[in-house]
């Protein structure tokens, strides 16, 4: 198998990473293991000394999906491997992603039961973002916003670019690899209880999260998004046409105002098409 690198974003998760690594290292004794500090601020790194495991230090925190670049960057593997370093997902499943992965596909995705979910309003999000990730890709997202997921490195460093720092980096790089005709599949894990407390705030982070579901669309196909909403103006237009022509016998202002935001918006769904194909054009 090629070399192995497998990347833990970590903030403040020593004792989870206390008991992680040691396990870690001993199912996959070659493989390079890149703990990425996000400016903690417990003992991380003497943690991670102690296991022998390399630490990637932030003087302050970035957030996760930028302590995803960063060990992306610094990992020398050819496949990446990508877990949490709160204690959530198990060692032993790294194996069955790599063998996913080794049938020829390219990113293999943990996919965690409704059991694994943080309460019931995280686990009612992730289904709303699956439904519509499969909508929008035509393909089943079984968990968008799974952390636990093995990559060809060559292929996700495509994407480094398109990543935000914050908490959604899962569900940028499985539309971008949906977008660019890379295959993609889930492996259904059990994730534990996390060892500690959450760094996801749910009213601080709500919103942030509701942003996703937009994103998801015009990151994949935005005329999928405008289009529709183009069509909605345009019906409301000519509903509200057809009520003022018989109470009336007029055409009024809201009907043409409605009319030019269908078209508006529809061009703003064209325009925003061409953007995301130049996004992901790859020059060969």
């Amino acid at each position: 198998m090629n070399r192995l690198s497998i990347v833990l974003p970590a903030k403040n998760e020593a004792p989870a990473l206390a008991e992680l690594l040691p396990r870690l290292r001993a199912m996959h004794p070659d493989a390079e293991i890149i703990v990425v500090d996000d400016g903690s601020t417990d003992n991380t790194r003497d943690v991670c000394a102690s296991a022998g495991v390399q630490c990637l230090s932030s003087p302050y925190s970035m957030g996760n999906g930028a302590a995803i670049k960063r060990g992306a960057r610094m990992a020398t593997g050819d496949i990446l491997v990508f877990m949490d370093g709160d204690g959530q997902h198990d060692p032993a499943d790294v194996a069955r992603l790599l063998e996913k992965l080794e049938q020829g596909y390219d990113m293999v995705v943990g996919a965690r039961d409704w059991s694994s979910q943080a309460g019931v309003g995280r686990g009612v999000a992730n289904t709303l973002y699956n439904w519509l990730a499969s909508r929008m890709t035509g393909h089943h997202v079984a968990d968008l916003t799974s952390g636990f997921r093995a990559v060809r490195a060559e292929k996700f460093r495509e994407f480094i670019h398109l990543l935000p720092n914050g908490f959604s980096y899962p569900t940028t790089s499985t539309m971008a690899f949906f977008r660019s005709a890379y295959p993609v599949t889930y492996v259904p894990i059990t994730a534990a209880q996390r060892v500690g407390k959450s760094h996801i705030r749910p009213l601080h982070d709500g919103v942030r999260f509701l942003l996703i579901i937009f994103k998801i669309a015009t990151l994949y196909s935005p005329l999928k998004l405008f289009v529709p909403a183009s069509g909605v103006f345009f019906l409301l237009g000519l509903a509200n046409y057809a009520r003022t022509f018989f109470l009336y016998g007029r055409l009024t202002n809201m009907s043409t105002l409605m009319w030019s935001a269908a078209v508006i918006v529809f061009l703003i769904g064209l325009i925003s098409e061409q953007i995301t194909a130049l996004t992901y054009r790859r020059d060969v």
